[in-house]
């Protein structure tokens, strides 16, 4: 499969990755009367690409990275000493990524989709197993495995993150709010060229520590987690 072809694929919201059950924190925006139509919904969605969306990005890209290193480390079969100075934490890696996840919902949201896309992820390709949190990892982490399973490269990774970011709480809007899908999707294209620019600023991060990583916050995502969390009654996960 061409990187392309393979791109596409990880972007596509028919993955069987359960991004299909989660709507971003948009179904507690629409709750709270923040977002109830195509112009608060735009910004909603340019927020989140700014915040969530590029530190999912850049973890992304990160661990892309790192673990084509790793495979090129492991093949190369060098020292053990190299491999131990090799950047690739991974547990540095989690406990960043909890770092800027403060909200236990989206923790356990996050490593819930980093679970079920890793589980994809083996069904088509070679992915290394997680072992450093018994949850299993946070899904930005879990996509650069993924990627680099798939010979994608950390930009396509960020890509990938970026686009999800607002793709999937676009859909749900449509659901949520009765919208119609046609200018729905006029949004996102015209939020494409906003989401490569994003994956490029994430990507620029994929050779530096994994403690400079960006670390840009949207309050009102995490608190709307944790009230969404509460509910007895919703149509999405979170």
């Amino acid at each position: 499969m061409s990187p392309r072809a393979t791109l596409l694929l990880l972007a596509d919201g028919r993955l069987p990755a359960g991004g299909h059950a989660h709507s971003g924190g948009l179904e507690a925006a629409v709750a709270s009367g923040r977002v109830c139509d195509g112009a608060s919904l735009e910004g909603f969605l340019r927020g989140r690409l700014a915040t969530a969306g590029l530190v999912a990005a850049a973890f992304a890209a990160f661990a892309t990275a790192a673990a084509v290193a790793a495979a090129a480390v492991a093949a190369a079969a060098v020292a053990v000493a190299a491999v131990a100075a090799s950047p690739w934490d991974r547990r540095e890696l989690d406990a960043e990524f909890d770092a800027r996840t403060p909200s236990p919902a989206l923790r356990r949201v996050s490593r819930t989709q980093g679970r079920a896309l890793l589980r994809v992820g083996r069904a088509m390709w070679t992915v290394p197993d997680w072992v450093e949190h018994p949850a299993g990892p946070h899904q930005p982490i879990a996509l650069g495995l993924v990627a680099a399973a798939a010979g994608l490269d950390p930009v396509d990774a960020a890509r990938v993150a970026a686009y999800g970011s607002v793709s999937g709480p676009a859909g749900a809007a449509v659901r949520l709010l009765g919208l119609d899908p046609y200018p729905v999707h006029a949004l996102l294209a015209r939020l494409a060229p906003a989401c490569d620019d994003v994956a490029a600023r994430a990507a620029a991060y994929r050779d530096g520590r994994a403690a400079d990583l960006p670390a840009v916050s949207a309050p009102l995502l995490d608190i709307g987690a944790e009230d969404h969390a509460t509910w007895e009654v919703r149509l999405f996960a979170s």
